[in-house]
């Protein structure tokens, strides 16, 4: 029996798929993954493709990770030939071959959020511009946004003319592109635009990877930026020997899931692919294999309302299964102590599931609090997912940042970090005089401090200074020893700073062991990281540690309840969802209710529909009458989301107390009574003429079980 043979006549029909542009979409649990998998050992089995020649393409190291495991199963020769990973690892790969035509150095640092906020206050500061009335925030958010956009600095000057804000943005953006580039340093939005930007002006380096990748493959397309799209275009633009041009590019997602517009996303790359490839084959991957039809029916009844999608329904042979359940209460702490409950009911059973089994998804992350506080009480284990990252915790951070100095000395937001650190007696004037010293010199801020002697009002501080530069040299020369290793180099480093002695001394017990435990936690993950390196090095190590996500930590061994926001759990399955906070003003937001966007709430429902397909076996949906947020007390209205799911798919428990206000039972009106879905005949629980507090009469309440797109 071929591989091939367990593949649904969609699936194989894009698997086997030839020459061409291939847009495949995939609906949620659709066996996508799975698809791209197949296609990649098809096209080496069968078709003959070196994997040498073989690009995929996704967003989060955790989908890369699966990716690639899943291909070294099916591939048996070559597999490792083949670059399976995110754009941003793939970029900075392409970069450290080519960075050099653009400029810089090829130990280049890549800066995350916080360093980035470090260097926009100094550059604000060079610029006198007062950050209590311009916010760093709202500038790092325009500069991102053009940077995704692919505007460069002086594009974004020419835009701007006439609006002081922009104006006063696109000074700050120059600034500080000039700033990142004299510290050798890229911010995350860097590493793709600066790939395109070589592609664009360097044929050569594109011309070599065009001839090498000669087949495309990208999953999650629907969440492509401006900035990866033309990549990708850039990319799969194989010209061969004859003048012919190749196009074989497959492209898989889903615009019913592309939710990250405030990232850059742009859902008209998945909507328009047709029109910049005419050519181009749509294969559409409808079964699902992870949900329930009441599930399956819920999102499909949702999103069927956005006006700009493609048209699609998922269906399932899984089942009716448990009807979706929703439920209002009366405050935030009643809902979440009806989840928390619930919860633990499930755990109660003679066969319980696992804590992982169960995710809470909210819309946003300041409706933890309750959640968390519940949770606590009970001595339920879990995690938040979105908090503070592992690599953002301070101890990490002054340990890279170490690091970083040793690697790439002209990072200067690096070196300020940790020139204090453990304290050595160094202050802010101090500081600031070398700072001055140093652009004066058109140097960077390490080469002023190995010229501490010359700098005019330093005084007694430059023996301490000379003392610093002295350990990161001395550190940096033993690098270079093919016998010392990166392990080696953390070691000494906490030895020679008195790093954990420090930490020791000025932190209670519990908290220092906590502290050192984070410490040995980087030491394990760097020599993971030597072990599985082909050529480990410490930009290297540097470069992944720089493009590890928060969710990336999830892992099949962890075990405890999950919390998190609805952005972040896209890609994720649980079989017990709970989707709290189904308010207007909550979930939608209140910015694309008042909007005059409507893809604004479209995008909302696009979230929605997300939440909903992560649920495998049980839904639960709540809202609140009263909630708090931000230390307001908020009166919503039940969410439009609810509203459009049809009454029968919905087991409505009242006021969260126990009381139905639907009837148990298969009623429905007679009008459609024996109706034929598309999906089978979930258990029926259908509204009464009493719902959600409003009356409906016997004509009122029999058009809201049409719009299924079904026969009745």
């Amino acid at each position: 029996m071929s591989i091939y043979d367990t593949l649904n006549p969609e699936q194989k029909l894009a698997v086997q798929h030839g020459e061409g542009p291939l847009l495949i979409l995939a609906g949620a649990g659709s066996g996508k993954t799975r698809v791209l998998t197949h296609r990649i050992a098809y096209l080496i089995e069968e078709q003959g493709v070196s994997p040498f020649s073989i690009l995929a393409l996704t967003f989060t190291n955790k989908a890369a990770k699966e990716m690639r495991g899943r291909v070294d199963k099916l591939v048996s020769y070559g597999a490792e030939n083949i670059w399976v990973s995110t754009f941003h690892s793939s970029c900075v790969r392409f970069l450290r071959r080519y960075i050099n035509l653009l400029g810089y150095e090829h130990n280049f640092t890549i800066y995350d959020t916080d360093d980035t906020k470090s260097l926009l206050h100094e550059v604000c500061k060079i610029l006198n511009i007062d950050t209590k009335t311009t916010k760093e925030r709202s500038l790092q958010t325009m500069i991102s946004a053009a940077k995704n956009a692919l505007i460069s600095p002086e594009d974004f000057f020419r835009q701007a003319a006439g609006d002081f804000d922009k104006e006063q943005c696109a000074r700050v953006y120059t600034e500080y592109q000039k700033r990142l580039k004299a510290n050798n340093a890229l911010d995350f939005d860097d590493i793709i635009f600066l790939a395109v930007e070589l592609f664009q002006t360097q044929p050569d380096a594109l011309s070599y990877y065009q001839h090498r990748f000669r087949y495309i493959m990208v999953d999650e397309y629907q969440d492509t930026n401006t900035a990866q799209f033309e990549l990708i275009r850039l990319l799969a633009n194989y010209t061969d020997e004859d003048g012919q041009i190749w196009h074989n590019l497959c492209v898989v997602g889903d615009d019913d899931q592309s939710i990250y517009k405030f990232r850059g996303a742009n859902i008209r790359n998945i909507l328009d692919f047709e029109q910049e490839y005419p050519e181009a084959s749509v294969i559409k991957l409808e079964q699902n294999y992870r949900s329930t039809e009441n599930i399956l029916e819920a999102a499909n009844e949702v999103i069927s309302h956005n006006r700009g999608r493609k048209e699609k329904r998922l269906w399932t042979a899984n089942g009716a299964g448990c009807p979706v359940s929703f439920a209002q209460y009366e405050s935030d702490f009643e809902e979440a102590g009806a989840i928390v409950a619930d919860i633990i009911g499930h755990m109660q059973q003679q066969n319980p599931p696992s804590w992982r089994d169960f995710a809470v998804l909210y819309r946003t992350n300041a409706q933890s609090r309750v959640l968390e506080e519940k949770l606590i009480l009970q001595g339920i284990p879990y995690k938040v997912i979105g908090s503070i990252n592992f690599y953002q915790r301070k101890e990490v951070k002054d340990i890279l940042a170490y690091l970083k100095t040793i690697d790439n000395g002209q990072d200067s937001v690096a070196v300020k970090r940790i020139i204090n650190v453990p304290k050595r007696g160094i202050g802010l004037t101090t500081i600031d005089r070398i700072d001055a010293w140093a652009q004066d010199a058109g140097v960077s801020f390490y080469t002023a401090l190995l010229h501490a002697e010359d700098i005019p009002g330093i005084g007694r501080a430059a023996a301490k200074l000379s003392s610093f530069s002295a350990l990161v040299e001395g550190l940096k020369s033993k690098l270079s020893s093919p016998d010392y290793s990166l392990g080696n180099l953390v070691d000494e480093l906490l030895e020679a700073t008195g790093y954990l002695t420090e930490i020791e001394e000025t932190e209670d017990e519990e908290t220092a062991a906590e502290r050192k435990a984070n410490i040995d936690e980087l030491v394990s993950k760097l020599a993971a990281y030597e072990k599985t390196a082909g050529e480990p090095t410490l930009a290297g190590f540097l470069a992944e540690v720089a493009l590890v996500a928060d969710v990336d930590h999830l892992t099949e061994d962890s075990d405890f309840v999950v919390l998190m926001t609805l952005h972040s759990a896209k890609g994720l399955e649980f079989p017990y969802v709970y989707l709290c906070g189904m308010e207007d003003g909550i979930f939608p937001s209140y910015m694309s209710i008042n909007g005059t966007d409507p893809e604004l709430v479209e995008e909302e429902r696009r979230l929605c529909y997300v939440g909903i397909t992560r649920a495998m076996k049980e839904l639960k949906l709540s809202c609140a009458r009263m909630r708090m947020l931000r230390g307001e007390t908020q009166f919503n209205r039940i969410s439009r989301f609810i509203e459009e799911i049809p009454r029968y798919l919905l087991n409505y428990r009242g006021n969260g107390r126990g009381t139905s206000l639907l009837p148990k039972g298969n009623y429905r009106p007679d009008s459609i009574r024996g109706a034929k879905l598309t999906s089978g005949s979930p258990q029926q629980n259908v509204a009464s003429p009493h719902f959600m507090g409003r009356q409906f009469g016997e004509a009122s309440l029999k058009p809201l079980y049409y719009g299924l797109g079904d026969t009745v």
